[in-house]
């Protein structure tokens, strides 16, 4: 799944295009490299957003099957380190 539909799915992002502008702004990187919207996401990535003040690591845990997934079950897809 492209990393900005995944981070749209598990509920990371309220809208796709959020995730786009944040990916155009470089501000996420998967296992300390920089990434572009069309970048694959694979069990075990750990993502990392940094924003102005602070930055969040998520493990993938597993990959969704729908375009979106109850925030409720949000913790079976990421876990935030």
């Amino acid at each position: 799944m492209r990393i900005d539909k995944f981070l749209n799915s598990v509920n990371i992002t309220k809208r796709r295009s959020v995730a786009q502008d944040m990916l155009a702004n470089k501000v996420v990187e998967i296992n300390g490299v920089v990434v572009k919207p069309g970048k694959k996401v694979a069990l075990g990535d750990i993502i990392t957003i940094n924003y102005l003040e602070s930055s969040r690591k998520y493990e993938v845990l597993k990959i969704p099957t729908t375009k979106s997934t109850p925030k409720s079950l949000q913790d079976e897809y990421i876990k935030e380190l």
